[in-house]
């Protein structure tokens, strides 16, 4: 079995390639933390207004289960800032599935 020595060769990546790939991964890094964040901060926000409209007339556990989600989601908001998006990103969906179960008792 012969092979050629040019086949078999990649090609060369040069530094002005490298760093124009970190940039964008840089890019991409940023564009994450500030999505959770934000995100986070959204949702928290409708988990507390949720909370608030519903202090009265209801049983206890419906705002309990909207401000407990609505925690949730701060702590995955401070996580996003910190650039644990992947944590950030089930803490906003745990938040949320408790603020949903929140308005099953509702």
């Amino acid at each position: 079995m012969t092979a050629h020595a040019e086949s078999d060769a990649e090609p060369e990546i040069t530094e002005v390639e490298a760093a124009e790939d970190d940039e964008d991964l840089y890019e991409d890094a940023r564009r994450a933390r500030w999505t959770a964040t934000v995100t986070g901060a959204l949702l928290a926000l409708m988990g507390l207004t949720a909370s608030l409209m519903r202090l009265s007339g209801v049983p206890a556990l419906v705002p309990a289960a909207y401000g407990s989600g609505s925690a949730v989601c701060v702590v995955a908001s401070v996580l996003g800032a910190r650039g644990r998006t992947r944590w950030a990103l089930w803490l906003m969906i745990l938040g949320t599935m408790v603020m949903a179960l929140g308005d099953q008792f509702d």
